[in-house]
């Protein structure tokens, strides 16, 4: 389990870029937050109502299963970012996880720098989806909502991944340390021993 980045007094003051680049991080977590509290919040209350809605008056919400996907396909695309950002991202690590020193920093800022740029391809694709989606005009069956507006969560939470990826890159590139993230440390704790009595 990799540690959040010390903030110990003794840690030498951050340049310019680093600070504007530790406000953009804190932005876009807030951002990151925001959003998936919400549609969180949202989807428990919408599942509460309808389930009080069957059983008491013997209807419950109109459309609830089309803003529930909705409510999934954001909440998916907004947690993209603050996954990479608590480095609890799926990776392929078997290789990775052999190296150490100076050889897994340059490959943990070649894969950082390759992610980010695959999540701004593909936030570019997707919103050439979603920019076409709305040219014509798509809605959802039950409550005619326009899909373009769930579905703008795509490339927003690609393009957050992507950002946090290239903050990865950056940490790792400024820093003497090795940073799974922006900033987690690439530090594990080591297991308990159980053979103690």
């Amino acid at each position: 389990m990799s540690r959040p980045a010390d903030s110990s007094a003794n840690r030498r003051p951050a340049s310019p870029v680093l600070r504007l680049l530790e406000g953009v991080d804190r932005l876009t977590e807030w951002l990151e937050k925001s959003v998936l509290g919400a549609s969180v919040l949202f989807l428990a209350a919408l599942l509460i109502i309808h389930v009080l809605g069957r059983q008491l008056f013997g209807n419950g919400v109109t459309g609830q299963v089309e803003l529930t996907q909705m409510s999934l396909v954001i909440m998916t695309f907004a947690g993209l970012g603050y996954a990479v950002r608590r480095a609890r991202h799926i990776s392929m690590s078997a290789f990775f996880d052999q190296l150490s020193g100076r050889p897994r920093k340059v490959l943990l800022i070649i894969i950082s720098l390759g992610t980010g740029a695959l999540m701004f391809y593909l936030a570019w694709y997707a919103s050439e989806y979603v920019a076409t989606m709305a040219e014509r005009g798509r809605t959802s069956s039950a409550l005619q909502i326009p899909l373009w507006i769930p579905y703008l969560a795509a490339p927003i939470g690609l393009l957050l991944a992507g950002i946090q990826f290239w903050l990865t890159a950056v940490r790792n590139l400024t820093s003497r340390d090795t940073y799974r993230s922006f900033s987690e440390k690439d530090e594990y704790l080591a297991a308990p021993d159980d053979s103690t009595p």
